[in-house]
Order: C-alpha cells, then structure tokens, then sequence
C-alpha cells in the first residue's frame, strides 16, 4: 500500500475500522553534526571507551555523540530493501536473526539506537557492509485464519555483545541505491528496580501492520469480513518505512525521558506479560501514544506492579482496549497476535479454556481497562482543543496555564475520560477536561491523576495526540501535523517531564495524593 505520513497513520486510515466509533460505544459496560562511525566490513561501530579514549565504565550513553543522518527521508522503490528480526526484544548480548529481502546484490545494515544525543536523535552503535541479498519467495495466506506468512530464511545473524539498552532501528540500504527500510528491535533489561520502565507497544504496531494485504482490521476487500484473526511477526512493517509505530507515539517521549537523564530500563508488553517480576521495585511504567492490544498477563503484571507502589504513566489514549493472546511461530514464542474481537466464540483458543480475545470490557469475562487506568477509551474520531481546568495541579506547575487555557487540536483522534459507569479507582482528580463532539454525540477527554493504597500515581493523558505533541514547535521548526502549535507543545513537554520527574523518584501518592474533583467536574458524586 501507498505509505501514509507518520503522523497521519493514525489520524486517517488505519483507524478507520477501529471497533469503537463514537456511535458505538458502550455505555455502562539541534542536531550534533558529528559524522556517523564508519565501520569495516562486519565490524562494530566504536565503542564508548573508544568515544572518549577513557578505560572501564562508559560514560553516560546521551553524552556520546549521535548521528542525525539515521532517518530516512526517501524509501525509495517499494519492495527495494525489507526485513524483520526473529526477535521483538533481547538481552544485551544476546544474538538474533535478521530476514531480508531485496533483489538487490548488497545492502548495509545499521543499528542505531535512539535517544536524545543533543538533539540528533540517534547513535550509530553497529554496522555491516555487504550483506549479500536475495529475493525471499512471495508471502502466502493461511486460509482458516487469513495470516500472512513469509517463510522467510534468516540473512545474517546479529550478535549484540556491546549493545546498550534501549530502543533501536536497525537501517536497510540496498547498496544499488534503490531504496532502503528500518526493523525495530527492543535491547531489553533485565530488571526494573529504581528505574522509569519504557514499555513498547509491538503488539499494536502488528495489529495495525498491512504487509501481506492483511491486518487485524482490514482484508484485502477494505473490512472486518476479510480481516486476520491473527497475525504475526514474522513480516515486515509496512509503514513510516519499517518503524511501525515507534516514531508517532514513542520516540519523541524516549528522547525527551533521556535527556532529562533520569534512570530507565527498556522492556516491551511481550516481555511483561511472559516475566512476572519484570516490574518489580520498578519505579514507574510508561506506556506510550497508542498502547491497544495487551494480553491479560500483561495486565496481571502492571497492576501488580502499580499495588505494589510503582506509579503509572498512560501518555495516549485507547491502552489496554483489546484483550489478546501470544502465540508461537515457528521462529519462536510469543509470535503470534490472537484476537478474534467479534468473532471470539470461533477461536479455538477460547474453546480450549483460554479467555476471549475480544475487548477487555466486554463479555464474557468483562475487565473495563478502567479500573487500571482510571479513564476509559471513549470514541474516535475527533480534534478538538485541549481545555485545562486545574491550572494549579503539580503536573502544571512551570507552565504558566491558566483556568480555561486552550490549545486547538491537541485532542484526538482517540480520547478517553473518566466514566463512573465502568469501575473507576478513587480518589481520582481531572485535570483537564475537554469538551468534544464524536459523531454527533457530546462528550469530553480528560487529563486525570489517581493515586493507590500502596503510594502509587496513575496519569492519564486522555489524547492519543501526547507523545507526538513534544516534538511540535510551530512553523518552520519541525511543526508537527494536525495544527498543533509549539505553546501546545512547551506545555505538554513541561507536563510530561513534571510528571516523569515526580514518578522517578517513588510512590508519586506519598507526596502528590490526588483530591478526588468528579463532583466539580461532572456534578455529580
């Protein structure tokens, strides 16, 4: 298919058939300029030592210089240069395989891990020249259950000895110059202790992924009726040229967490919902822009982890809507994304004993995300502004907003709110509430904070739109879509750093309880 914007995935097509429309919702129920390391043939990148000629412990990884040539602004043909990696996440360390097609004779392949880097966004960490290609057989589509399957053999294996945690894209050239693509790739830690967990969202960038002429959304007729019931990770992303959706709704949050240098682990939903104690002593959880599809173990885990006095940071809207379930390919676990929806009675999974993959708040088995997140997904499509109700709310503290202040289509195109007809923790307190019409029908998105017994801070944002507003800083800096302007953007950067700040440090409840306000905001108890 054609490849939208970046920002515009989201906001156009491929939410188009997302299950819950505002008529169907269910009440009551500056960049470094420093060159990028040049490796040798099937060598590393330098090392940090070798950065700074110093022995033993590297320096703090932002202080190394990045390297702004990383993005790719020109794709080239299609079909050029694309791949995947047999594994969502790894250790450091750990070796994993790369699957690429390309009919071109050589392609490099970069791995670039992203962060801050004094605004340059990434860092060459490893590369090799000359991988020999080949054109992979064309994909085929298993008829029962309308997956796309590659079949693909492994190019080159990769072994991350050196590696940092974090976030990576690892870069496709075809060395003919006729097009090039990313893989994503999750370093992951270890363990969480003291540290502000990034949780990357891969199962919802594959239930939207379209490589193949199938999604968990759409077939090849446009509709649900063709859609895959499952779909995996053995194929290429097929927008924002491989990324998925780490560029919209999580890269500029990443960037902004590391420059404020606070301490952070790197993991994804896969790893939290196979690890139990994943998130123990963690500080926080992030979970970020468009965080759909979880599994309920996944969910077990982050609220366990929230009981136990780890703070909770939702910056998007719609999370923990769709009840999924891992399963197996044959490159390896956790492969495989199960979610039946409408059609759960069908699955042989639920027949067997497991539960339905269809939304977390409907039957049978009904769990509203509410009673996790404290707002509940309310609708789309809309774009409205971004109206502050509590100016003097610590999570606005330094923005200098005013009751009533207003920031024009911060709002969209997925909101939540507060609704006490689905199981709401208290005290919860709204920070911002925005005035929204969905379709026809009048509603609001709401900022909202609660806190737990345990000491532990929930922020909601309300708006699928907060992570991509950090990087919007009006006309002729890097402007971002949909009209938001760089005051909306110094806002939500300031707030969402306040609240970064706040939940590094322990139990944000302890300090910042929140004041429940439902009865002011809703006028009602």
């Amino acid at each position: 298919m054609a490849e939208p914007s970046r920002r515009g995935i989201l906001g156009l097509g491929l939410l188009a058939a997302t299950a819950t429309s505002c008529g169907a919702r269910q009440p009551g129920a500056a960049p470094d300029p420093t060159p990028h390391a040049q490796g040798t043939p099937g060598s590393a990148a330098p090392t940090a030592a070798q950065h700074t000629g110093l022995k033993g412990d590297p320096p703090n990884e932002q202080s190394l210089p990045g390297n702004p040539d990383w993005e790719i602004t020109d794709p080239g043909r299609a079909g050029a240069v694309e791949g995947f990696a047999d594994r969502v996440s790894v250790l450091p360390g750990e070796s994993f395989g790369l699957h690429v097609s390309t009919p071109a004779a050589a392609f490099t392949v970069s791995a670039y891990r992203m962060g801050w880097y004094g605004g340059a966004r990434a860092r060459l960490v490893w590369r090799r020249e000359h991988v020999p290609g080949a054109k992979q057989a064309a994909a085929h589509v298993d008829q029962v259950t309308r997956t796309v399957l590659t079949g693909w053999q492994r190019t080159l294996t990769v072994d991350t000895a050196g590696w940092p945690e974090g976030a990576y894209l690892l870069r496709l050239d075809a060395e003919d110059g006729s097009g090039r693509s990313y893989v994503p790739l999750t370093v992951r830690s270890a363990g969480t202790a003291g540290k502000t967990v990034v949780m990357s969202a891969p199962a919802t960038w594959q239930a939207y992924n379209e490589w193949g002429g199938y999604s968990l959304y759409n077939g090849p007729t446009g509709g649900l009726a063709t859609r895959s019931l499952r779909v995996v990770f053995d194929r290429p992303y097929d927008y924002d040229h491989g990324a998925g959706l780490f560029l919209v709704y999580e890269a500029p949050l990443i960037a902004l967490a590391e420059r404020l240098g606070l301490p952070l682990a790197y993991t994804t939903g896969i790893d939290v919902a196979r690890e139990p104690g994943l998130l123990r002593g963690a500080s926080a959880v992030l979970s970020l822009g468009h965080d759909e599809y979880w599994s309920p173990e996944q969910r077990a885990h982050v609220v366990t982890a929230r009981d136990a006095g780890t703070n909770l940071a939702i910056l998007g809207a719609n999370c923990c809507f769709r009840r999924i379930r891992f399963e197996p390919t044959e490159l390896g676990p956790d492969r495989t994304v199960v979610c039946y929806k409408a059609a759960w009675a069908q699955d042989p999974g639920y027949q067997a004993g497991s539960p339905a993959t269809t939304d977390f708040r409907a039957g049978p088995g009904a769990d509203p995300e509410s009673s996790m997140l404290g707002v509940i997904y309310d609708g789309y499509p809309v774009d409205a502004p971004y109206v502050v109700t509590s100016p003097g709310h610590w999570a606005f503290e330094g923005t200098g907003v005013t009751a009533g202040a207003s920031f024009p289509h911060l709002v969209g195109v997925e909101y939540d709110r507060v609704d006490t007809g689905f199981p709401t923790p208290r005290p919860i307190e709204v920070i911002a509430h925005s005035p929204v019409v969905c379709e026809g029908r009048r509603s609001h998105s709401d900022t909202a904070y609660y806190t737990v017994p345990s000491g532990a801070g929930v922020f909601a944002s309300g708006t699928m739109r907060w992570v991509e507003t950090l990087d919007a800083r009006g006309p002729g800096g890097g402007k971002a879509d949909h009209g938001i302007d760089s005051h909306a953007g110094d806002v939500v950067r300031k707030v969402t750093e306040n609240v970064l700040r706040a939940f590094a440090v322990g139990p944000a409840g302890r300090t910042h309880p929140a004041q429940d306000n439902l009865a002011a905001v809703y006028g009602t108890a």
